[in-house]
């Protein structure tokens, strides 16, 4: 990999690693905390300008590195032209709120939280603009969800910052899995999920049948992620985050992420009559709407929220032109929205900061008393106007006069008259940006007495403001940049001159027209904003709210219809849809005759399987008395591992004898607190319905069963056979396929188990602290249920086995790869053995000897297999690909030395720890409930027998028994 690949790699790793540092720096002050968080950021921008020059000469830098390459998926990246501008915009961005954040936020607020959420945020977003691999690009695009659900809603005190936060995650996640199929789709017509080949593929693409529906897919991910219209009613309820949070998320990343995609994907998209009507007109009405609603917002931050939106359908509208001028004018709106949108942003932020209200209608004259943030909010809204010799002047001039020559639907005045239109509500809520809040006499009834704000609040927005005049008398400074990512936009070798004066042209009458049509709207406010509060308009978040009740009252419906409690309904509902699918594939399947002869029953067998069918039988007839149906239930397992033996699979036998033995042992536990017989029975006619779905759907199974085992089939059994010792290095097969080749599978189940133990522990932890633990208190433990509850004979006894148990779970487990055996059967060995201690003895007595916490056993378990599995990356093999070899150390015989063994021992521990969690946790209940616990290991107690044989009238000695 080259160097630049190295540094990519790096960007993209940076701000993940960096979110560790704010909330442990944050106990070392707040400027080491806001340090710590800058510092990642200005390291990723420092690295992303190395790699500019090259990426400005026309080079592609791409890294990658495998991650599934049997299934040809990698981790791949790629940095153009596009992605150095979203890049540096993410990074750059970033940098300036961490400062202004450094001092916005007040000493409540849990800053290394903030910046935490901020950083996950911002390795997101770099994410998106940097991936190759689309299934990449979608796990970050998510992850922005994720994140900016955390940061929207951190004043988790405020009811609409939650219902905002919860607002954005709705819509952008529903979006985002719209997004996923349709890039699915891409990736299926192109053949690879690379971006850099899909782009290639623009052609083929758009011949391709399945082209609408991936675009309409794509579409919706892109639209509601940058709120274009019906979904733009999510932005405005972010607002209420903390301001740097607005700064950041709606004008240089969250929102810009549809535009980015927009334009990532024009090239394989656009050029069809689809793209344009379906961009064109949701971006042109987005853009219109926002602006008027933006018009007539009291709230500082709701007006720029409405601004973003009209802003964004702007961005919208250019790309789905379809043209290369309008690609480039929407790569140079993309930089100047940024820099006055972020500036505007912080200065709402400061002006609420100083003067305690966002509302326009209780602000006006502060251009007397906060002179510098006049200054900034002035520029930065003139340029948001459109007004010369600012940045946003020049791009909204190439936006009208694209729009000036583009036809709709064979019309030649519908797209500039509302681009105009928009433009026009633009001016006048720009204006009123600055007539409202800064001009005007003082007032003596500010909720605080205004004042500038410290120099680190408004350096980050006074930079931006630098920039917009930079651009706005400089064009030729953005250049460089706009050409290269219009280039990686439109994939072509486009070289555009910006510059201020393009002459005497319709577009330079629409902006005339937009600025005297501004100042205008501006003079009528007052009137025109009475008429707009007496119109009747639908409300967006009104009806977000009515179809959220709406899903959730039919979700509960049917919920309550297919998932109330009840197990039985879950069964029939299962095994009816498994019957169906099963007598829908067999009716098409078209079954060959059979190849294979009935082997001959002996006698033995026969009996035994009599056995089984009458212990099955018995168990539906007896299950109303659970300890008898738990005593079949254990001798239908035990006559199963008989039949493996026989049919030559004792690694089965082995496992199935020993979960058959823990299971028993802990239902036994288990059914201690429940009543001993069902306490009430279904109807006949419901009996009878679930008869007839058992032996429906047992026979299906039965004879699919039948089916396979009278015909010859195909199956991997030979490739594991041949390559179990020269793959794996073992004889035993069955071992080497769950430690070897299906190692991640049994290390996904070791997971689980161990998630199955502490759940039962929680579960336990919170019944001992729910109303259950009332009726617990009842149980009558008053009377001893056993004169001898710990034999003397079975104390012995387990004494004994115990040692000879743990070389027997040793010898298993060492055995394993090569012989029956291994680590899982080996840990439920060794917990046999433990659970005869805790019976015998008591359960006090030998927790007391305890020495590893069962939490504890079970992490390490799935840390050692973890590692075991993570260990082969070092010699450059996949995840858990197993090595070994064979030593020979006089006088011992050649043995044999694998990774496997490591993997297996992670195995054991996590089965043995997870068990004897289980236990610990159902003998809580008893303990809870009063029962007494030994803590001698018997019964008997020499102390009483001395006491027996005292003298009549001396003390006898103190119980040792109870506790």
């Amino acid at each position: 990999m080259s160097l630049g690949g190295t540094l990519l790699i790096y960007i993209a790793v940076l701000p993940f690693v960096g979110a560790l540092l704010p909330g442990v720096m944050i106990r070392a002050g707040r400027n080491a905390c806001a340090i710590f968080t800058a510092v990642p950021t200005a390291l990723a921008l420092i690295m992303l300008l190395s790699l500019a020059p090259a990426v400005l000469r026309g080079e592609v830098i791409q890294a990658e590195l495998d991650w599934l390459p049997q299934l040809g998926l990698s981790v791949s990246f790629f940095l153009d032209g596009l992605g150095l501008l979203f890049g540096c915009m993410i990074l750059g961005v970033g940098l300036l709120i961490t400062l202004y954040a450094r001092f916005y936020l007040s000493g409540d607020d849990p800053m290394g939280q903030f910046f935490t959420y901020l950083l996950l945020f911002q390795g997101a977003m770099l994410g998106i603009v940097i991936s190759d691999n689309i299934l990449l690009l979608l796990i970050f695009w998510e992850l922005t969800s994720l994140s900016s659900f955390l940061l929207i809603g951190y004043w988790k005190h405020l009811p609409e910052g939650r219902q905002g936060a919860r607002m954005a995650l709705a819509v952008t996640g529903a979006g985002g899995l719209a997004m996923i199929g349709g890039m699915l789709i891409l990736g299926n017509i192109v053949g690879s999920y690379n971006l850099t080949d899909i782009l290639q593929a623009g052609e083929e693409i758009r011949a391709s049948d399945w082209y609408m529906p991936a675009l309409i897919l794509i579409l919706l991910g892109a639209f509601t992620k940058s709120a274009q219209f019906p979904f733009h009613f999510w932005l405005p309820h972010a607002m209420a985050a903390p301001t740097p949070v607005s700064a950041y998320l709606h004008s240089a990343t969250m929102v810009k992420a549809g535009v980015f995609l927009l334009a990532r994907m024009w090239p394989v998209l656009a050029g069809t009559d689809a793209w344009f009507y379906i961009v064109t007109t949701t971006g042109l009405i987005t853009m219109v709407l926002g602006a008027l609603i933006a018009l007539f917002k009291d709230d500082l931050k709701a007006l720029l929220a409405f601004s973003t939106v009209s802003h964004l359908g702007l961005l919208t509208m250019l790309l789905g032109f379809g043209t290369t001028a309008a690609a480039v004018a929407a790569v140079f709106h993309i930089i100047n929205h940024l820099t006055f949108k972020a500036a505007l942003f912080m200065t709402a932020g400061i002006v609420d900061h100083e003067t305690h209200t966002r509302d326009i209608k209780r602000l006006g004259g502060l251009r007397h008393l906060m002179p510098i943030t006049f200054a900034i909010g002035t520029i930065a809204a003139l340029s948001m106007a459109g007004i010369p010799l600012l940045n946003g002047f020049l791009s909204k001039e190439m936006m009208l006069e694209e729009a000036s020559h583009t036809d709709w639907l064979g019309s030649h005045y519908v797209v500039p008259i509302a681009a105009t239109l928009g433009a026009l509500l633009s001016v006048a809520y720009s204006f009123r940006f600055v007539a409202h809040v800064f001009l005007g006499p003082k007032r003596d009834d500010y909720p605080a007495t205004p004042h500038d704000p410290p120099f680190g609040m408004w350096a980050a927005p006074a930079l931006l403001c630098v920039l917009v005049v930079a651009i706005g008398v400089a064009p030729f400074l953005a250049e460089g940049i706009v050409t290269a990512a219009a280039n990686a936009v439109t994939g072509a070798d486009l070289h555009p001159h910006l510059k201020i004066w393009h002459g005497v042209t319709p577009a330079l009458w629409m902006s005339i027209t937009a600025i005297v049509g501004g100042a205008i709207l501006l003079a009528l406010h007052r009137w025109l904003n009475g008429a707009w509060l007496a119109a009747p308009r639908p409300e967006a978040k009104a009806i977000f709210d009515w179809l959220v009740a709406g899903i959730v009252g039919l979700a509960r419906s049917v919920t309550w219809v297919s998932h109330n409690g009840a197990i039985s309904r879950y069964l029939a509902v299962f095994t009816v849809a498994s019957v169906a699918l099963g007598w829908v594939a067999y009716s098409g399947s078209g079954l060959s005759a059979p190849t294979r002869e009935h082997l001959p029953v002996p006698p033995v067998i026969f009996v035994v399987w009599v056995m089984v069918v009458v212990a099955t039988i018995s168990v539906v007839v007896m299950h109303h008395h659970r300890f008898r149906a738990l005593v079949l239930i254990g001798i239908i397992g035990l006559s199963i591992s008989a039949g493996f033996a026989y049919l030559s699979a004792p690694d089965l036998a082995l496992t199935q004898i020993s979960v058959e033995t823990v299971t028993i042992m802990l239902l036994l536990l288990a059914l201690h607190f429940m009543p001993k017989v069902t306490p009430r029975e279904s109807s006949v006619a419901r009996r009878v319905r679930d008869g007839i779905i058992a032996l429906t759907a047992g026979g299906g199974v039965g004879a699919l069963a039948y089916a396979f085992l009278m015909r010859d089939i195909d199956t991997i059994s030979d490739f594991h056979i041949a390559n179990s010792y020269e793959g794996g290095g073992g004889t035993n097969v069955v071992n080497v396929i769950l430690v070897d080749f299906r190692g991640y599978d049994t290390y996904g189940e070791i997971i689980v188990l161990g998630i199955a133990g502490f759940v039962i522990y929680a579960l336990m932890h919170a019944l001992l602290d729910g109303p259950a633990a009332r009726r617990l208190k009842n149980m009558d433990y008053s009377q001893d249920r056993s004169r001898d509850r710990h034999p003397l004979m079975m104390v012995i006894v387990t004494r004994v086995l115990m040692p000879i148990a743990v070389i027997v779970g040793i010898y298993i487990f060492l055995r394993g790869h090569n012989e029956p055996g291994g680590g899982f059967v080996a840990g439920l060995v060794i917990a046999i053995a433990l659970l005869m201690q805790y019976m015998a003895s008591g359960f006090a007595w030998a927790q007391e000897r305890q020495r590893i916490e069962y939490h504890t056993m079970i992490g390490l378990g799935v840390v050692i297999a973890g590692l075991t599995g993570a260990g082969a990356w070092l010699f450059g093999y996949p995840f858990l690909t197993s090595a070994y070899t064979y030593v020979h150390l006089p006088p011992i015989e050649e043995f044999e030395l694998a990774t496997a063994m490591l993997f297996d021992l992670g195995v054991f521990l996590t089965v043995l720890g997870a068990v004897m969690l289980m236990l610990y946790s159902l003998s809580r209940i008893a303990r809870f409930a009063g029962e007494t616990v030994n803590v001698s290991p018997m019964d008997y107690d020499p102390g009483e027998e001395a006491a027996s044989s005292a003298p009549t009238g001396a003390p006898a000695p103190a119980p040792r028994g109870d506790s």
